[in-house]
C-alpha cells in the first residue's frame, strides 16, 4: 500500500513528501504526483515513485491509485474550478479502491463566511457522500502568504490593508505539511476533522513590527476602509474581480474568521507552531 500525494509539484505537496521522508517513510512507499512529472525528478532520484495526476483527468487517478492506498488530496489552486476537480478525484479514487482520503480544506469550511469556504464545503460534502474513509485537515493561513509584505515594507516602510484590528493565526507551510504527514502515517485519524492554525493570532501592527525587524527599518501598518482599499487596488490595474476578492478576504480577517487558535496543529506535530517572525524570515 502506498501514500499517494497529489500536487507534489506545489509548495505544500512537496513539503509533505519531504516530511514523510524525514519521518522515516520509505521512499518506495510514496507516490508523488502532479501535472508536470518533470518537476518531480529530484524525488524520483531519491527513490520516490512519480506519476502524472491531473485533477481534470480521472484516468490519471485510476492509473496511479491502487486498492488500499491512502491519498492526500491537496486542494487545487484554480479558484472557481476546485469543487468539480476535487469531486472528480474523489470519485476516481473511490473507483480505484482507495482506503482513505486526506483532504486539505479551509477553516470551518462547512459553516464559515470565509470567501474561500464554499468550494471546500462542497468538497467535504462530496467526500462524506462518497463513503470513503477520510481525514479532513482544515488548514488555516500560511505565514508565507505575507512574504510579499516583507518586500513592500523593505521598499516603502508601509503595509496597507482593510483588516482593521483583525488577527490571523497563521503558521508556516512546513507546519501544515508535517501535520499532513502525521495523519497519513499514524493510526487513529480516520473520520477526524482537524481545525489547524498557528498558536498565536497576530495583528497587522504586530506583522508590521516583525517585518521591521527583518528589513531593518520602521514599517507601519496603515488602516484603510474597504472602499479606499478597493480604490487603491484598482489604481494598480487589478481587475474588478480580484479587487473584490482581496477586499472581501480582508473583511473576513476583520471579522475574525482567520484568528481562531485551536491548538490542533501543535498537538498533531508535537511542537509549537513556527512563530510569525521566524516564518516570515524563512519565507
Amino acid at each position: 500500500m502506498s501514500l499517494v500525494i497529489t500536487g507534489a509539484t506545489g509548495q505544500l505537496g512537496r513539503l509533505v513528501v519531504e516530511s514523510l521522508l524525514a519521518r522515516g517513510t520509505a521512499a518506495t512507499d510514496i507516490v508523488a504526483t502532479g501535472r508536470s512529472v518533470g518537476k518531480l525528478a529530484d524525488f524520483a532520484a531519491r527513490g520516490v515513485t512519480v506519476a502524472e495526476l491531473d485533477y481534470t483527468k480521472p484516468e490519471t487517478v485510476a492509473a496511479v491509485v491502487r486498492p488500499g492506498d491512502t491519498l492526500l488530496l491537496v486542494s487545487g489552486s484554480e479558484v472557481g474550478q476546485r469543487a468539480s476537480q476535487h469531486a472528480t478525484v474523489i470519485a476516481a479514487a473511490k473507483e480505484a479502491g482507495v482506503a482513505r482520503i486526506v483532504y486539505t480544506s479551509a477553516p470551518a469550511a462547512t459553516t464559515s463566511a470565509l470567501v474561500l469556504a464554499p468550494e471546500h464545503k462542497s468538497t467535504e460534502e462530496a467526500l462524506v457522500a462518497s463513503g470513503v474513509p477520510f481525514t479532513i485537515l482544515r488548514n488555516g493561513w500560511y505565514t508565507e502568504n505575507y512574504a510579499g509584505e516583507v518586500e513592500k515594507g523593505r521598499e516603502n516602510g508601509a503595509i496597507v490593508a482593510s483588516v482593521g484590528d483583525g488577527r490571523v493565526a497563521s503558521a508556516s507551510r512546513k507546519d501544515y505539511a508535517e501535520a499532513a504527514a502525521v495523519v497519513l502515517v499514524d493510526e487513529g485519524h480516520e473520520g477526524e476533522v482537524y481545525e489547524l492554525s498557528g498558536d498565536v493570532a497576530w495583528s497587522f501592527d504586530e506583522l508590521a513590527a516583525a517585518i521591521s525587524d527583518i528589513v531593518g527599518r520602521e514599517v507601519v501598518y496603515t488602516r484603510l476602509t474597504p472602499e479606499d482599499h478597493a480604490t487603491l487596488l484598482a489604481s494598480f490595474g487589478l481587475d474588478e474581480g480580484t479587487v473584490g476578492f482581496v477586499v472581501a478576504l480582508d473583511g473576513n480577517i476583520r471579522d475574525g474568521l482567520l484568528g481562531v487558535t485551536t491548538g490542533d496543529l501543535a498537538r498533531l506535530i508535537g511542537r509549537p507552531t513556527t512563530p510569525l517572525a521566524e516564518g516570515l524570515a524563512g519565507a
